[in-house]
C-alpha cells in the first residue's frame, strides 16, 4: 500500500483505539501551540486510521499535512503517533468497512462515506 514500514501499535493500544468511540487528535502548527480535535478512529487488523469529515478544510487535517507528528488521546492514554496518507483504494475500502462496523447507525456516519473526503484518509502509526 505504499506505507513506510513502522511498527504497529501494541495490541492493548489497538484494542483501546478500537473500543473508543471518539478520540482527540493533538496537532500543532509548525512552531506553534498544540490543538486538540475530537474525531473518530477505526482499527482494521493491526492498522489504525482516521479521516476528516470536513475534508481538507478541517484545521486538524491541515496541521497534520504540515506536520504529521500527532498525539492520539484515548481514554487516559496519550499515544505519540505519525499520520501518513492512506488514500489508496485498498485503504479506503478497509476504512469504509471499519467505519460501517464501528459507527453505522450513529449520527455522523453517512458523511464519513462521501467520496469527496476519501483523500483525507490517514494511517496512524506509533511514533
Amino acid at each position: 500500500m505504499g506505507y513506510d514500514f513502522r511498527m504497529p501499535f501494541a495490541p492493548d493500544d489497538l484494542a483501546l483505539l478500537d473500543e473508543t468511540e471518539e478520540i482527540e487528535i493533538e496537532t500543532a502548527v509548525p512552531g506553534g501551540a498544540t490543538h486538540r480535535t475530537i474525531i473518530w478512529i477505526v482499527v482494521d487488523g493491526d492498522d489504525a486510521f482516521v479521516r476528516s469529515v470536513r475534508g481538507t478544510r478541517a484545521r486538524w487535517y491541515q496541521e497534520v499535512v504540515a506536520d504529521p507528528k500527532v498525539t492520539i488521546h484515548a481514554g487516559d492514554r496519550a499515544l505519540p503517533a505519525v499520520a501518513e496518507p492512506a488514500a489508496d483504494s485498498g485503504s479506503i475500502a478497509r476504512v469504509n468497512a471499519a467505519l460501517t462496523r464501528k459507527y453505522e447507525g450513529i449520527s455522523g456516519y453517512e458523511p464519513m462515506l462521501v467520496p469527496d473526503i476519501f483523500d483525507t484518509t490517514l494511517k496512524i502509526t506509533p511514533a
